[in-house]
């Protein structure tokens, strides 16, 4: 039996979310992968999130809300597509085929609905579905988290911060999780470079739950933005025994104070962080955070000089097998550099011509359809980039740069494409782009002054005699 704290049938019922199904059990079950999913931490004592996932099959299979959380958490996680995923297309089509055979309600119906737009790759009707549960129950704290994600994958920084503003009001203190949308807040707001305040509300957030992982992130982001270097390691030092718990995030977390390593030019200590925490992750979970924090990393320190050669075909081991799934442009950006760093020709050829037969009859998979415009093309400078053709690299990607954003991610986690942009420009033999490289330097320093890695990205410039 599940601990007794998680919501039955009646304390859903209580709090104007009933979920149709007359088992205690899988209300509860429900309630314990909402917890787990929120907070990124799974939960041995439940057998973590795939324990919950069998458990709650078994307490009621034909339960259409435990079907939503499991299918969709799966297809929030993008490690597998349901265009090439028989399984999992098949446990989206079993979601629908219940909830069509079943009373259930409006507010279920609309789950299931955005559940099965967001399996199709349609981010932005998914994301209006979830809203349109929100205006009615503000509470439904599935429907926020899932808009939370959908945002960030379609790098719609706006709407994810105005999402968790709406309904804020409308929880008290006294709510299950109710913490943890500080957390969620911040992150919105930081991500619009409010950052004053995202660093009020996270630490809003961690004064009542010290362990939330996401409010730690929130703030590794900020002194990211702000090239608050010191900062910033110091806090994520002075906290790691609160965030280290969140297996889902612990590596996400490290990642971060891996870069404020390499923003200082202490490669060696970003390297033992990849080495002793984000890859060792990323061999064990598989998760697609994990492997796209991997491919990033290596790619920041290489782009800075440091020879990670071996560690990119370890890499390559785990990416060679998402090269079909095509389920987000950010992901395949990191695998793709995973594939040059091994010097896999053939897996990069591979992606690429699965992404343009893909773009050519996108349907209404959001992520399918940019590929044409943005998706493409930075591939294609990436590629350039490895092989040495600065100048293309820097014609390619210097004309999306504001575009950029619409691939998904954080802008601590797009920068990797700022500093490309620049180090093209910097390489390129087009006199004109070397000075666009000063020129984009000049830039970074004035967005976040002080950033150690700006100013030795200025002395490469300023050694540019021309």
């Amino acid at each position: 039996m599940i601990a007794s704290s998680f919501r039955d049938c009646q304390a859903w019922r209580a709090e104007g979310l009933a979920l149709s199904t007359s088992s205690n059990e899988a209300c509860k079950l429900y309630d314990a992968m909402l917890t787990q999913y929120v907070k990124w931490r799974n939960d041995e004592t439940l057998g973590g999130l795939e324990g919950c996932m069998s458990a709650i099959q078994a307490a009621d299979p034909n339960f259409v809300m435990g079907n939503v959380i499991s299918t969709g958490l799966e297809l929030v996680g993008t490690g597998s597509s349901p265009r090439l995923d028989a399984r999992l297309a098949a446990a989206v089509s079993r979601t629908v085929e219940l909830a069509s055979s079943q009373d259930i309600s409006p507010r279920e119906r609309l789950h299931v609905k955005a559940m099965e737009l967001f399996s199709r790759g349609n981010f932005p009707k998914a994301c209006e579905v979830w809203e349109d549960i929100l205006v009615d129950h503000p509470t439904d704290l599935l429907a926020l988290k899932f808009a939370h994600d959908g945002y960030f994958y379609m790098g719609a920084q706006v709407p994810m911060r105005d999402s968790v503003a709406r309904v804020l009001p409308h929880w008290k203190p006294h709510m299950p999780l109710y913490s943890y949308l500080k957390g969620f807040y911040s992150f919105g707001l930081l991500e619009t470079r409010f950052y004053d305040q995202a660093e009020k509300v996270a630490m809003e957030g961690l004064a009542l739950t010290p362990d939330d992982a996401w409010a730690v992130h929130a703030v590794a982001h900020i002194c990211e933005m702000r090239a608050e270097v010191d900062k910033g390691l110091k806090f994520m030092e002075s906290r790691e025994k609160d965030w280290q718990v969140s297996d889902m995030l612990a590596s996400h977390n490290y990642w971060h104070w891996a870069l404020g390593f390499i923003e200082k030019g202490e490669y060696e200590a970003a390297l033992q962080i990849f080495d002793d925490q984000v890859f060792r992750h990323c061999k064990a979970s598989g998760s697609m955070l994990d492997t796209v924090d991997s491919s990033s990393l290596l790619w920041r320190l290489e782009m800075e000089g440091v020879c990670v050669k071996e560690r990119w075909r370890e890499l390559f081991q785990v990416t060679q097998r998402h090269t079909d799934d095509h389920v987000t442009l950010f992901n395949d950006l990191h695998f793709l550099m995973a594939s040059l760093g091994a010097e896999e020709s053939a897996t990069t050829r591979r992606l690429l011509e699965g992404l343009q037969e893909l773009a050519k009859e996108p349907g209404d998979n959001q992520q399918h359809q940019l590929a044409q415009t943005v998706g493409i093309p930075m591939c294609q400078a990436i590629i350039d980039y490895s092989h040495g053709d600065f100048k293309h690299a820097v014609e390619r990607l210097y004309p999306l740069r504001y575009r950029m954003v619409d691939v998904g991610g954080s802008d601590a986690q797009r920068d990797v494409f700022n500093q490309l942009l620049i180090h093209a420009a910097m390489k390129s033999e087009d006199k004109h782009h070397r000075k666009l490289g000063r020129c984009l330097v000049v830039e970074r320093d004035a967005v976040r002054p002080n950033s150690p890695l700006t100013q030795r990205l200025m002395q490469k410039a300023l050694a540019l005699h021309d």
